[in-house]
Parts: C-alpha cells; structure tokens; sequence
C-alpha cells in the first residue's frame, strides 16, 4: 500500500477497522427496521438509494437491490474522494459504505415500533451516531459527505448548503411521488441526524483561547505540540497589582481543547483561561489533512 502513498499502523488502523464496522452494523440496522418502517427518506446516497428503490417497487413491480444503487451512485464520489481527499480515507469509507451495502440487502426487516415521529427520532440519533463514528476515525458514510469535504477543503465553498439543498430536492420528489406526510417526518430524522452530529463530531468547530500567564512562550508550545496551531502573544498590564502580564490568543478546534488545557495549567496552574465559541474563522486555519 505504501506506492499509493498509504502507510498502516497496527493498532491505530485495527481500532480504526472495530469503529466503522460498528457504525456500518448500526447504520443498517437503522436502515432495516426505523427508516423501511417509517418510510423515510435519510439525506444523501442512502435517502437516494431508498428513493430509487421504491420508485422501482411503484414503477416497476419489483425491489431493486440496494448494494447495486447505492454502489453506482457512490462510484463518482469515491472518485473525488481518493483523486482529491485522501487515499486512505477514501478506503476506509469504502469499507464502510460496502459493508452497510451487504448487510442492509442481508438483514431481515425488524419493525420496533409503529410510531412514524419516534421512528423518526430515534432513527435520526442512531443514524446520526453511526456518522459520527466514521467521521471521528477519519472516513466517511459516502455519498454527499465525499463532495461536502471536497467542496470544503479544496474549493472553499459552503458545503452545507450545498447537501441542504440536495437534500430538499430529494424530499420534494419524494413527496410528490408518495406523499407528504413522509417527508415531513424525514425532515425531523435528518434534523435530529444533524443535531447528534453536531454533539459528537467536534473537529470542525472552532474555541478562542484567551490565557493571562506570565509564561506566555511555553504556554504557546503547548498550543503548538497539541494542535498544530499558531498564537499571537499580546502585552498587557493586570488592573489590580498593576503588573506586566502577557496573553496568549489562538483558535483551536474543540476536540483539541481539553488537552490544550490540561497542557497549560501543568506549565502554569495559575494562567487564566478564557475559552470562547468561535462562530467563524476567516484567514489560514490548519486543518488536519485526509489521509
């Protein structure tokens, strides 16, 4: 694997192997018994593969296999993501999107409940935690993720609108094919998908850090080995003692604040660290890169 610029590490990768199986068994699983009992239609390739499948059933008399669909549909997208994204982050999606392929065709149906709002909810939670986990190992359900990252990363365009409006042609076709009552409760699965995406995935949510300390270099090395980033360090003058103190100012991104934190207060228990919301960021911000 190493000619086409991938590198394995044992323990990393098989951890990395354990998660998105998990997510693709809890992703089908979702599929087979919330989504096919309620009707609904989850955004991207799956709500498109779901899409396809039953206009067959209307149209054509019978179910077209899901893994087929879902493949064709990913074939342009797994294209973008290896030439663009990163080739191992590419594989490990793959991995991914083919084993919810089999297992959705393999599973029998499973209907919980009857219920189509707590079909939707909990269908949502669990769909936006089998997301979730891929992300957090660095690989991707498939579909509009692959193009979201790509519009993102390298064309820095906003991809959420982007698989928002996808999302909402695909809702309206649904809804005039087989009713609106369905795609109205499909908006609450992918608005409750996205609200436990929001919670579990932090890497593309941003923290200002204000830190008073009068170790302001080594408070700066500490951002730098745990996040890659940069700070400004500022002069300053404390009101009450009327003393020479310095802050250290920089963006990081959420799942790297707690260490940072940790760091700093080992160099300097008595820094005092305000840690803000960043709403946005205009200018370099390092990104992670895909593998």
């Amino acid at each position: 694997m190493e000619k086409f610029g991938m590198k394995f590490s044992f323990k990393e990768d098989a951890k990395r192997i354990v998660v998105i199986c998990a997510a693709s068994v809890i992703m089908a699983l979702n599929i087979k018994t919330f989504v096919r009992t309620g009707g609904l239609y989850p955004g991207g390739a799956t709500g498109l593969t779901l899409l396809i499948q039953r206009v067959g059933e209307l149209f054509l008399g019978f179910e077209l296999p899901y893994t087929l669909i879902n493949v064709l549909l990913n074939l342009v997208p797994i294209y973008i993501g290896f030439r663009f994204i990163g080739k191992k982050f590419t594989l490990y999606s793959c991995l991914s999107i083919m084993l919810t392929n089999v297992l959705t065709d393999v599973l029998p149906s499973l209907a919980i409940t009857y219920d189509t709002l707590l079909i939707s909810v909990f269908g949502g939670i669990f769909n936006g935690l089998a997301i979730s986990m891929c992300l957090m190992m660095n690989a991707t359900t498939g579909g509009t993720d692959f193009i979201g990252i790509f519009l993102s990363e390298r064309k820095g365009v906003d991809s959420f609108n982007v698989v928002l409006g996808f999302n909402a042609v695909l809702l309206v076709i649904a809804g005039f094919l087989f009713g609106w009552e369905k795609a109205l409760y499909s908006i609450i699965f992918q608005y409750t998908s996205t609200q436990v995406l929001h919670m579990l995935f932090k890497q593309y949510r941003q923290h200002t850090l204000f830190v008073v300390t009068n170790h302001a270099r080594r408070i700066y090395e500490v951002i730098a080995r745990n996040s890659n980033h940069g700070a400004t360090i500022i002069e300053a003058e404390g009101s009450y003692e009327h003393q020479e103190r310095k802050i250290v100012y920089s963006v990081v991104s959420r799942a790297e604040c707690k260490d940072i934190i940790d760091g700093i207060r080992a160099v300097d228990p008595k820094a005092f660290v305000n840690v803000i919301n960043t709403q946005q960021v205009s200018g370099r911000f390092y990104q992670r890169p895909y593998e």
